[in-house]
């Protein structure tokens, strides 16, 4: 695939989570990597999704030196939590930061979400939970360096404070999935926990396993 079609396809998957809800105003940051190059295009910083075009958007090496950026254009403020996860992770091609509400909230309890519904089982979650990476601020080293162990059991994980984070092997368009999928599974987590006044009944891991079914 040629570098402008990513660029396409990160701008068009940008716009997607905007429509869905998944994102506000200039929250939030998407990445699809070319395996063979190691190139990565990127979301740039400080620009409105709304008025945001193929031109605007980055590419970086793996190291994230920028290759390629319009005049005044650099990336997201959260590259290297991008490339932290692609390192991390070989296997993945594609990376979504989203900040949905009710994800939120359980990121902010550093509450970790346990398989309540079956749509847990698109996500990968190889403990059947969706973790919670620790604590760190926004744009750091130390936010970048706390998504690698979590990640290594779950292609979508909560950031304390923060966030969601979702990878995919090759598709961005799957990755937003999966953050809209984290969405609705921290929605009915959250009223579950409230209606039964504490922790509702689980799915066993072993149930959220696609292979066997």
């Amino acid at each position: 695939m040629m570098l402008e079609e990513r660029k396409k396809i990160v701008l068009h998957e940008a716009r997607r989570a905007e429509e869905l809800g998944l994102c506000r105003h200039r929250s939030g940051n998407f990445s699809l990597r070319d395996k063979e190059s190691g190139l990565i295009c990127l979301t740039p910083a400080g620009v409105d999704r709304t008025a945001m075009t193929v031109a605007d958007i980055v590419v970086v090496d793996g190291a994230g030196k920028v290759m390629e950026a319009a005049a005044g254009r650099r990336p997201t403020s959260e590259v290297l939590m991008h490339l932290a996860a692609y390192d991390a992770r070989p296997d993945i091609g594609a990376v979504v930061h989203t900040h949905s509400r009710f994800a939120q909230v359980c990121a902010v309890l550093r509450q970790e979400i346990p398989a309540v519904v079956a749509e847990m089982a698109h996500l990968g979650c190889k403990k059947g939970r969706i973790p919670v990476a620790p604590y760190a601020r926004s744009g750091s080293p130390e936010l970048a360096a706390s998504v690698a162990e979590p990640l290594k059991e779950s292609d979508a994980i909560l950031l304390a404070s923060h966030g969601v984070l979702t990878v995919d092997a090759a598709s961005l368009a799957e990755a937003l999935l999966k953050a809209a999928y984290v969405e609705e599974i921290a929605e009915v987590y959250c009223h579950a926990r409230l209606l039964s006044q504490g922790e509702p009944p689980f799915i066993p891991p072993e149930d959220l396993d696609l292979r066997s079914s």
